[in-house]
């Protein structure tokens, strides 16, 4: 049977790196894979400890609460409270589960337009995750990147009055992926009242803000709550390295919170019970994060220093997240990447992967251990 006229899939950004990857693995040693930004540091030893203990309470055994257990919501409560502050103050009930922050992401724009059915538009940063693009895409909506400044921070100037009155959601996302900005998320929650437009803020990198301390969209919506009009979006899979046990949670508007909450039940949208267990365990324990957060500035630090030693190449270290968001010397971010795999064997994302404004520049994941950026600058001869 033939697949007909209807939509198909693009290639998946990071399979286009396969060609790369050969080569990379080629070299003594094989790949210094900075691709991806996969964590492969050990998870802290009390989320261990928790799925080891898992089934103790069901949770192996039972369906798990679609919305979190009592345990993870308040868990994930207290730590927006000691992560941002009284201000970003949310009640449990105005939180909800989601498997892995990716998708709640792309599934989001389907469930608004459900919601309101007279807007088919979501804003995203020009230079961003390209999930937020694919969501829209998915739920046959309008994609429109919004422009950045030369910070990466989004330009809420540049939207147009007709985008605005069409919109259902802008996203901003601080610390920025790939580049590292921190958007005024002020000013975001303040265009969002204004023009009647849901702001979602994905802050799955707040725990590695260098310029200044963690922020969060929380506390400058309108109302008492300061959640109005507003949901912020965290995740264990970079705090904590649980990509692999997808635990996120989404929190603020409690109109919006509640709808999702309920949908996202029909969806059979569930974080198994082990994996909510462990989160809870891993939001208790603040240790490992202090951990984690040297390791990544010192791997920024370090290869920042190897790239300009021995490729010449100088860039700025992000305000936040482990990347490192480099410009092509002739803005022929391919042909940079190909160079990167070739005589260094590492493999790195070439900046169209988070759209155009971005093609001239690659991203590298500070993800692998410190011997691999060793080998790195012993390759380069630096």
């Amino acid at each position: 049977m033939s697949a007909g006229a209807g939509w198909q899939p693009p290639a998946y950004p990071y399979d286009r790196l396969a060609p790369l990857l050969a080569a990379a693995e080629a070299l003594p040693g094989g790949v210094v894979d900075l691709s991806v930004g996969t964590p492969t540091d050990p998870p802290p030893p009390p989320v261990l400890a928790a799925l080891a203990d898992a089934d103790r309470g069901s949770a192996l055994r039972g369906y798990p609460p679609s919305v979190g257990t009592a345990a993870l919501r308040g868990a994930a409560a207290a730590w927006m409270t000691s992560t941002f502050g009284p201000a970003a103050a949310v009640d449990p009930d105005r939180i909800g589960a989601c498997v892995g922050t990716k998708e709640f992401v792309v599934t989001l724009p389907g469930w608004l337009k459900l919601h309101r059915p007279g807007r088919d538009t979501v804003l995203y940063p020009a230079v961003s995750y390209p999930s937020y693009a694919m969501g829209a895409e998915l739920a046959g909506l309008r994609a429109v990147p919004v422009p950045v400044d030369e910070q990466w921070r989004i330009d809420l100037s540049t939207i147009s009055d007709s985008d605005a009155a069409r919109a259902l959601a802008l996203w901003v996302n601080t610390p920025g992926n790939p580049a590292g900005g921190l958007d005024d998320l002020e000013a975001a929650a303040a265009w969002g009242r204004d023009h009647d437009v849901l702001v979602f803020s994905d802050e799955c990198y707040a725990p590695f803000t260098w310029d200044g301390p963690p922020r969060t969209i929380l506390g400058h919506g309108s109302g008492p709550s300061g959640t109005d009009g507003v949901v912020a979006l965290h995740s264990l899979s970079k705090r904590s390295n649980l990509a692999g046990l997808r635990v996120g949670w989404y929190s603020g508007d409690a109109g919006v919170v509640g709808f999702l909450r309920e949908v996202r039940k029909h969806a059979g949208l569930m974080v198994p019970g082990p994996a909510q267990a462990a989160g809870v365990a891993a939001l208790g324990d603040s240790s490992h994060v202090a951990t984690q957060r040297r390791l990544y500035l010192a791997r920024l630090e370090r290869a920042r220093d190897i790239l300009a030693d021995g490729l010449g190449l100088s860039c700025a270290l992000p305000a936040g997240g482990f990347y490192l968001w480099v410009e092509a010397p002739d803005g022929d971010a391919w042909a940079l990447a190909g160079r990167l795999a070739k005589e260094a064997g590492v493999l790195v994302s070439p900046g169209e992967f988070y759209g155009e404004a971005g093609s001239r520049y690659v991203r590298l994941a500070m993800v692998a251990p410190m011997a691999k950026l060793d080998l790195l600058a012993e390759r380069l001869g630096c």
